[in-house]
C-alpha cells in the first residue's frame, strides 16, 4: 500500500509532530514497510488455530513473599554526597511563601 503525503501530514498532525524533507520520506517508507508486514500476516492460515487469550495456563503463580535484607542502611548512605545520621540530605525543593 502506498502512503501519501496527506496521510503522513494527517498522522503527524494527530501526533503533534512535524516531518519535512528527508524525514518525511523516511517516515513514509517506514509506514509502508509496516503496512506490507501486516499484509504478510494476513497470508498466514489461521483456520484451525484457537484464539490466544492467556500466554500461559498457569493461574496466579507467585513467589513466596519472604522479607530479607539486601542492603543495609549504612551501605545505602555510604556514597551519598550529603547525609544525616539516618537520611539522605537534599537541597530544598519547595519554597514557603
Amino acid at each position: 500500500m502506498k502512503i501519501s503525503d496527506e496521510v503522513v501530514d494527517h498522522i503527524a498532525h494527530l501526533a503533534r509532530l512535524e516531518f519535512e524533507g528527508d524525514k518525511k520520506v523516511a517516515i513514509k517508507t517506514d509506514l509502508e514497510n509496516i503496512i506490507s508486514f501486516m499484509d504478510k500476516l494476513q497470508e498466514v492460515d489461521t483456520e484451525n488455530v484457537e484464539p490466544l487469550i492467556f500466554m500461559s495456563d498457569e493461574i496466579n503463580v507467585l513467589r513466596d513473599d519472604v522479607a530479607k535484607v539486601t542492603i543495609t542502611q549504612a551501605e545505602a548512605l555510604k556514597n551519598a554526597p550529603q547525609k544525616d545520621s539516618d537520611y539522605f540530605r537534599i537541597p530544598k525543593v519547595l519554597d514557603k511563601k
